[in-house]
């Protein structure tokens, strides 16, 4: 498994960072789908990020509780996070040169 540079982990948790400080009210927000993809997409890469560096390395970031989406994992701004956070997790393998294990 090809190590993380310091470099290149740190803009992929200042874009983590990013995404959630412009989603931070997205459960609020059933109607903007896209908020709810983008918060999706930071909590997949997080996800993969979890799996790939030491968790000191991440600072005091965690992934969203399964509770924030409840009852809309079914409705469609759900079924936009699900698939942020499918393709999220998928393409950080890729940036970083690994492969889910």
């Amino acid at each position: 498994m090809p190590e993380l540079s310091d470099e290149l982990l740190q803009q992929l948790l200042d874009l983590i960072d990013e995404l959630r400080h412009t989603t931070g009210g997205f459960a609020d927000q059933p109607g903007d789908q896209q908020a709810w993809y983008n918060r999706g997409y930071a909590n997949g890469m997080l996800l993969a990020l979890q799996a790939l560096v030491r968790a000191g390395r991440l600072g005091d970031r965690r992934l969203d509780e399964p509770d924030q989406l409840g009852a809309h994992v079914a409705m469609p701004w759900g079924k936009a996070y699900r698939h942020g956070e499918t393709v999220g997790h998928r393409e950080t393998y890729e940036i970083t040169g690994n492969q889910p294990s």
